[in-house]
């Protein structure tokens, strides 16, 4: 005889199983009802739709733009989101227009995800009538990003096709597509319209076939016979940009004469840093190198100019903050952080297609910039001539500012000009470039972001590009463990998403190996379409101290918490073995033996240049690390917390 929990089971999957087959029973004779009905609805809706699958804004954008051109042609579309609209009402249009984005691994929006289903479900159901919208003409305009892949570039668009075309619905225009990542948008969309327009005016009536959408566009040719040439789209009238592209943030350019130079292709070139992206950049304070790098102040640099105290590298490693430029010679990235405090306005992919600039251009004009920018803090309240006059002369470079460092060529040959003009080295990786990582030279410190301990998290909070992304993270740490030199695991904690995976972080210590764990709170940015991050998801200094703890105390002695710094939110965990000696923290670098020992050619190791970190650095002390000797400023706020 079965247990009680076990009948108790069977009865529960019966009664669920008969609930499902029920919903699916009504749902599959309501739509035979549509089908079979020459008139479902008594009061069908009288205006076509144009209707959008947005995320961030950009389909509502176009969407919006399309609706002023249709005006011109005197039909009345009402423009709805898509997520508003109940996709049964489909069976009752007449005309339908559809702007609909990919978003993350080629799916749909969350809020459009019952609309897209849908439609996908109906058209593939062979139950189902297929005249159900033989009525119906509609046209496709899919936002997407290649740099996903072919599979998922514009996944979302085609399935919804593929539906309405299952359901019976005739195309009006060929389907259209626009990819966000080569600045191209804006032109392929205004292509698209242009031809719809064309085809309603000539009273639509199967413009073109179902399943014409790959044909050649410098030549298209419907079943009217109109045809249209590339010559149609050369237009001297500027047209207003984007705002905010799907998928990235930024403007894209207009099509016609100037989208050579507006997608950043020169000479048969492309550049990484269009013109929009540029001015976006610059916007938020970067100054761009060349045609892919850029240096920024940052605002621990400015702090300690002007003795308020260095960044947390400063408590932890003994760097001069007001000596240290912040840069990259690559802002692209293989991964969109949700945190990302760049918004997303960088550029985005797998590997390196763009032109590539001089090693030696990019760390004049990092120098020149960073040292323009010292000298334009020369009068500001409170900066110190001392400090101004050192910081003229940078000695550390943080190669973090934003994107993947050593998705660049040249990466070697930047890091020994650094070294040559005894400037320290602190790269930060994203973990998705393995033999990247074992291709690179010696440097002062060398981070992976270990943003996450699982597949599952790292996909929801890094969305990587890379399909093999998991893989492509363990192979990095492996790589890690390689180096001689000091390495760190950069942990960024995201309440919510990433705190409570203790167990998991520490199994991924065996694997890398690191001399150093940083365990830091995220930095709220703002909430964006990209991201909807809240100050719900910033933890306490004391919620980072509680993880940190549990780290170490989960490594079973191989990590002790060493040094925090209470302003960043930021603490350290170190290798007990290496670097506590007699009882003393040897966290601190020693930076002149660091480029003796890069300059002899001999192999090295962490341990060779490690040097004393001061008490008011170290854990629990009652400085919270802020060095001493500097000046403590509190801003007042006036604004109301809700923490």
């Amino acid at each position: 005889m079965p247990s009680a929990a076990a009948r108790l089971t069977l009865l529960a999957a019966l009664s669920f199983t008969t609930l499902y087959c029920l919903h699916k029973s009504l749902r599959l004779r309501r739509l035979r009802h549509l089908s079979l009905s020459p008139n479902p609805n008594p009061k069908p809706s009288q205006n076509p739709k144009l209707l959008y699958i947005t995320q961030s804004g950009t389909s509502k954008t176009l969407a919006h733009r399309l609706h002023i051109l249709l005006s011109t042609i005197n039909i009345p579309f009402d423009i709805i989101n898509a997520a508003e609209y109940d996709p049964e009402n489909l069976v009752n249009e007449k005309l339908v227009v559809i702007i609909a984005s990919t978003w993350e691994d080629g799916n749909p929006p969350k809020e459009t995800e019952f609309f897209v289903n849908w439609i996908e479900e109906s058209g593939s159901d062979f139950r189902v009538g297929k005249g159900v919208m033989s009525g119906c003409e509609f046209g496709i305009f899919g936002v997407g990003s290649w740099k996903y892949g072919e599979e998922r570039f514009n996944r979302v668009g085609r399935r919804v096709r593929e539906g309405l075309i299952g359901l019976g619905g005739r195309e009006v225009v060929r389907f259209g597509e626009g990819d966000v990542e080569k600045g191209e948008l804006e032109g392929e969309f205004r292509w698209w319209g242009e031809r719809l327009v064309k085809a309603l005016s000539s009273g639509g009536g199967g413009v073109v076939e179902n399943g014409g959408g790959d044909a050649d566009r410098g030549e298209l040719e419907g079943e009217d016979g109109f045809k249209v040439d590339d010559d149609d789209e050369e237009e001297d009238g500027v047209v207003e940009e984007i705002v905010d592209l799907e998928d990235i943030a930024g403007k894209g350019p207009r099509k016609g004469k100037s989208m050579v130079e507006a997608n950043g292709v020169k000479n048969g070139e492309r550049e990484m840093v269009t013109p929009v992206i540029r001015a976006n950049l610059e916007k938020q304070g970067y100054k761009i190198i060349g045609s892919h790098s850029g240096v920024k102040l940052c605002r621990w640099t400015k702090s300690q100019l002007r003795g308020r105290g260095g960044c947390y590298k400063h408590s932890f490693y003994g760097i001069e903050s007001h000596r240290c430029m912040e840069a990259t010679p690559s802002l692209a990235c293989a991964n969109k952080c949700v945190f990302c405090w760049r918004h997303h306005t960088n550029p985005v992919g797998k590997s390196w297609q763009w032109k590539m600039d001089d090693p030696l251009e990019i760390v004049n004009s990092a120098i020149e910039l960073h040292t323009k920018m010292i000298k334009q803090m020369k009068g500001v309240p409170g900066v110190k001539e001392e400090q101004l006059l050192e910081g003229l002369s940078p000695r550390h470079c943080a190669l973090s500012l934003v994107g993947e460092p050593i998705m660049y060529p040249g990466i070697n040959t930047l890091v020994d000009e650094l070294h040559r003009r005894r400037i320290s080295t602190f790269l930060v990786t994203n973990a998705q470039f393995p033999d990247k990582i074992r291709m690179l030279k010696p440097v002062t410190q060398l981070y992976v972001s270990v943003d996450a301990a699982t597949k599952e998290t790292l996909k929801a909070i890094d969305r990587p590009l890379f399909g093999d992304y998991w893989e492509r993270f363990l192979e990095s740490l492996k790589a890690l463990n390689e180096k001689e030199q000091r390495t760190v695991y950069r942990l960024t904690l995201v309440k919510g998403w990433n705190t409570e995976d203790v167990d998991a972080y520490t199994n991924l210590f065996s694997i890398g190996k690191p001399d150093f764990v940083e365990i830091k709170g995220v930095t709220y940015c703002g909430s964006t379409a990209a991201s909807k991050l809240t100050m719900e998801n910033v933890p306490w200094h004391s919620d980072v101290k509680n993880f940190s703890e549990a780290l170490a105390s989960k490594s079973e002695g191989q990590y002790e918490v060493a040094c925090e710094h209470v302003h960043s939110c930021c603490v350290l965990l170190a290798k007990l073995d290496k670097f506590k000696v007699d009882g003393q923290w040897y966290t601190w670098i020693d930076y002149e033996k660091f480029h003796d020992l890069v300059a002899s050619g001999r192999s090295f190791s962490s341990i060779d240049y490690m040097t004393a970190t001061p008490s008011w650095a170290s854990y629990g002390a009652d400085e919270g690390g802020f060095d001493p000797e500097q000046k403590r400023y509190k801003k007042e706020r006036h604004h109301k917390s809700s923490r």
